[in-house]
């Protein structure tokens, strides 16, 4: 174990050197955001800041920590990530359309399908018992690692954002993955933690004022990582296995879910971008740049100690609790106006209720 974590301190200390070679590396190619009416930063700033944080993660997971991994499985998962990057990458560089990444993202999953054969087989329901989910587990484990992956990716708005919630949900997940799944072996949270020690060296420079960005290059990679380390409880996924990595997660999922039924409501295209996040409203309330992303932080971290408190818990607890979080969710949701200042159904009908008594 000392062995390990020495070898995480090293990934740690990779990634913080390789970060300021990307971002000379970045500028030369010129993979650099410009200022423009939907980005918050005030001049340009390099880009592909992810392309440090996989090649650490790279060399901690191929060369530190090699005894550590089934060689199939990393060559695997390592053909997923580099589709990914390949697809950040060339979003970073010339912008590619919607529609090209998500041609990117899913090739990366059917490769974590059908190549590493990460995949949900069967899930167990409260008195129905283990169902097995066949040809569903294909587009259940697709949809899955699209959704997380562009979770990440919609969140990375504001300096270390999507870096720091990132952070927390893997720390997260590597101490449920250790503590209370069944994972087949130790490899899941040695890999988690091989990236979120990535993740740490990189975060000094990412976090306001930030001097490179992560990029579609880091955001895709980021979520895509999250969602297939994930997946590794899920293979036999039972109702908390499930809510658990979705608590985890509750900050990127909540902006995704809530941006959807925004601009559907508002008869906008789904894919279409806009400056209604999460993080965009908190900044409109009057909260800094700096203060926003803390308090997202914060955020996260309720969401994670939520869901290391369901495995602790008895059945009818756990439900109890999610049911608490999704209405405390629901009421926040409304009462920053993330999916407009006028739909607030729960908290009229609250205000319905105080006022009729």
């Amino acid at each position: 174990m000392f062995n390990i974590f020495v070898k995480l301190f090293l990934t740690v200390f990779i990634a913080a050197v390789l970060t300021p070679i990307v971002r000379r590396i970045a500028i030369k190619v010129g993979a650099v955001d410009d200022p423009n009416a939907r980005r918050v930063n005030k001049i340009p700033i390099p880009t592909i800041g992810g392309l440090a944080i996989f090649i650490a993660f790279t060399f901690s997971t191929f060369v530190l920590l090699r005894e550590q991994f089934p060689t199939p499985i990393l060559y695997s998962i390592f053909l997923g990530e580099a589709i990914i990057i390949i697809t950040g990458l060339l979003d970073d560089m010339i912008e590619l359309s919607p529609w090209q990444k998500l041609t990117g993202m899913l090739l990366a999953a059917l490769v974590i399908y059908y190549v590493a054969q990460i995949r949900i087989l069967t899930i167990s329901l409260p008195w129905i018992g283990k169902i097995n989910l066949g040809i569903w587990g294909l587009p259940l484990t697709i949809l899955w690692i699209l959704a997380i992956t562009n979770a990440i990716n919609l969140i990375d708005g504001l300096d270390g954002l999507a870096t720091g919630v990132s952070l927390i949900a893997l720390l997260t997940m590597g101490l449920i993955a250790y503590f209370f799944l069944n994972v087949d072996n130790i490899d899941v949270p040695i890999m988690i933690f091989a990236l979120v020690a990535s993740l740490i060296g990189f975060l000094p420079y990412n976090f306001h004022p930030a001097s490179i960005f992560l990029g579609d290059t880091g955001s895709l990679f980021i979520g895509f990582m999250i969602s297939v380390l994930s997946l590794q409880g899920l293979k036999n996924a039972t109702v908390i296995s499930v809510v658990m990595p979705v608590l985890v997660l509750g900050v990127p999922i909540t902006d995704t879910f809530y941006a959807i039924v925004r601009r559907l409501l508002n008869h906008r295209p789904i894919m279409e971008a806009d400056k209604h996040h999460l993080h965009h409203r908190l900044m409109q309330m009057g909260l800094t740049h700096r203060q926003t992303v803390i308090a997202i932080y914060g955020i996260a971290l309720i969401f994670s100690l939520i869901a290391l408190l369901l495995p602790l818990s008895s059945f009818w607890g756990s439900i109890a609790l999610t049911v608490a979080v999704l209405i405390s969710l629901e009421i926040f949701v409304e009462e920053i106006g993330l999916i407009g200042p006028k739909r607030q159904p729960l908290l009229n009908l609250i205000r319905y209720i105080i006022h009729n008594k």
